[in-house]
C-alpha cells in the first residue's frame, strides 16, 4: 500500500490515485463556502478564519475577482490558491488582449481545471489541494456558477458548497433551494447566509459575502448588512422552533 500511497502517478489495485484523494480531503477540511446562482446575480458566501489581533484583516481574502465579471472562492490550502488565482488573472487579461472579448465563465473554469489535472499526472509534483467556486456573467448576460475539484473535474451548479461540512450544506440547499427564492438578489444572499450558518458555530462575525451582477464588478457586502441578515435569519429560526413546540 505504501508505494501506491507515495507515488502520484501510480494507480492502486482498486483503481484509485491516493494522492489525489488526499488533496480532496485537504479541500474538504478548508473553510466552508457556498455559491448561489440567482436570476440576476451570483452570490458567494464564505467562512472567514479568525485572524490574529495584530494581523491586517484585508490580507485574509477567501473571495477574489479574476476579472471584472468573474469571481472565485476556494477551500483548502491558501498557498495553492494563490498560484491558481495569479495564473487565472493573467489568463483572463491575456484572453482579453488577444480576442478583445472577456473570457467566458466556462473557459476560465476549464483553464483552472486543466491546470489542476496536469498536476495529477506528473512526477515531482503534487495535486492542488483546493476546491473552487467560480461564478460570473458571460457576454450574453447569462449567469454561471462552476465548481472545480483537485482531480481536475468541473461541473456547473445552481447552488453548491465546498469546504468542511460540504455535504450537509449541499443537502440543506437541495431542500431549501427554489427558483422563486433566488429570483431576487436579496433572496439569493439570504439563502447563502442561511446555508453557511447551518455549519458555522461562531456566527455572523466570521462571514464574508460577495455579489456580482451583470455589467458590474464584484462587491463585498458590508459587515453590518451581513449581521442584520444573520440576525433576521436567527429570529425566523427561533420563531419557527417556538411555533413547533406550541403545536
Amino acid at each position: 500500500m505504501a508505494s501506491y500511497d507515495r507515488a502520484i502517478t501510480v494507480f492502486s489495485p482498486d483503481g484509485q490515485l491516493l494522492q489525489v484523494q488526499y488533496a480532496q480531503e485537504a479541500a474538504r477540511r478548508g473553510s466552508a463556502a457556498v455559491g448561489i446562482r440567482g436570476d440576476t446575480c451570483i452570490v458567494i458566501a464564505v467562512e472567514k478564519k479568525t485572524i490574529g489581533q495584530l494581523q491586517d484583516a484585508r490580507s485574509e481574502k477567501k473571495i477574489v475577482a479574476l476579472d471584472n465579471h468573474v469571481m472565485m472562492a476556494f477551500a483548502g490550502w491558501k498557498a495553492d490558491a494563490r498560484i491558481l488565482i495569479s495564473r487565472s488573472q493573467i489568463e483572463c487579461q491575456s484572453y482579453r488582449l488577444t480576442v478583445e472579448d472577456p473570457v467566458s465563465i466556462e473557459y476560465i473554469t476549464k483553464y483552472i481545471a486543466e491546470m489542476k489535472q496536469q498536476y495529477t499526472q506528473s512526477n515531482g509534483r503534487r495535486p492542488f489541494g483546493i476546491s473552487c467556486l467560480i461564478g460570473g456573467f458571460d457576454y450574453d448576460g447569462q449567469p454561471h456558477l462552476f465548481q472545480t475539484e483537485p482531480s481536475g473535474i468541473y461541473f456547473e451548479w445552481k447552488a453548491s458548497s465546498i469546504g468542511r461540512c460540504d455535504k450537509s450544506v449541499r443537502e440543506f440547499l437541495e431542500e431549501k433551494y427554489t427558483p422563486a427564492l433566488v429570483a431576487t438578489e436579496n433572496g439569493a444572499v439570504k439563502l447563502a447566509i442561511k446555508a453557511l450558518l447551518e455549519v458555522i458555530q461562531s456566527g455572523q462575525k466570521n462571514l464574508q459575502v460577495a455579489v456580482i451582477t451583470n455589467g458590474k464588478p464584484m462587491k463585498l457586502l458590508d459587515e453590518d448588512l451581513v449581521a442584520s441578515i444573520s440576525a433576521e435569519i436567527a429570529h425566523e429560526k427561533a420563531k419557527a422552533e417556538s411555533d413547533k413546540k406550541k403545536k
